[in-house]
This record gives structure tokens, C-alpha cells and sequence, in this order.
């Protein structure tokens, strides 16, 4: 490797140093559902958002929760000297896309069949700190 590509690799190593990401996917739950707890964390701090997921009464804050957490464990991974608290970790982006759907057959009137579409989403949730500077 060249000095000009391991000096863009450094450069873009430290930028994505106060990122980090978790990945949830096939979720068993509709992506409708899923969106709805999602919007509540979005660009909130990590503390807060923490919160509004544990005292949620929706089924797929469990979820979301499990997922934040690993996220702020991978942020611990990246960066291991520093500490959470004072990182100012927040949520910068939280999506929700769907997933292959199940597709089952429910009996009807008259013969018929109804089509039943079980879906699943995907979540990806990234976090940034946010470095606070005191002059």
C-alpha cells in the first residue's frame, strides 16, 4: 500500500472512530410497527432514548433496546479508552426497511383462499458522539 492510500485509510479510520452501527435482521415484526417505536428514538441521546424504550408498552421496543445496546458496545469496541458517559453518544439515524415476507394461505367462504403476508423488517441504528469542546 502506497503512503497516499494508507494516509486517506488513517484519515477515514479516524473520522469513522466516533461512529459505530448495529444491524438487526429478519425481524419477525412489520416494518409498520417497527417505524412507529423507531421515530420515538430517533436523534435522541443514548441515556434517553434507553429510557423511552424500556418504559415502552409496543412489543418491538424489546427489540430496539437489545439493538442499541449492542450498538453502544460496538462504540465501546472502537473506542476502548474512552468513556460513554462522556462521549455524548446520540442516535444519528435509525432505519427501518422491510424484509421478505411469508406468505400463507387462510381458508374462506365459499371455497376461496385469503392470502396472508407475514412480514419482517430490517433496523440498521447508528450512533455518533457528539465531542464537546470547553473553552
Amino acid at each position: 500500500m502506497g503512503l497516499r492510500k494508507r494516509q486517506t485509510a488513517d484519515k477515514n479510520k479516524e473520522a469513522k472512530k466516533n461512529v459505530a452501527f448495529a444491524k438487526l435482521n429478519n425481524c419477525p415484526t412489520s416494518p409498520r410497527k417497527m417505524r412507529l417505536v423507531a421515530d420515538t428514538v430517533r436523534g435522541k441521546k443514548v441515556d434517553r432514548a434507553l429510557a423511552i424504550l424500556k418504559f415502552s408498552q409496543k412489543e418491538a421496543s424489546n427489540k430496539l433496546e437489545k439493538l442499541l445496546m449492542s450498538a453502544i458496545s460496538n462504540w465501546q469496541a472502537k473506542n476502548e479508552n474512552s468513556d460513554v458517559e462522556q462521549a455524548n453518544l446520540f442516535v444519528k439515524e435509525i432505519r427501518v426497511d422491510s424484509a421478505g415476507m411469508l406468505k400463507r394461505l387462510r381458508p374462506a367462504p365459499q371455497g376461496r383462499a385469503h392470502r396472508i403476508r407475514k412480514r419482517s423488517n430490517h433496523v440498521t441504528l447508528i450512533l455518533e458522539s457528539q465531542n464537546v469542546i470547553d473553552s
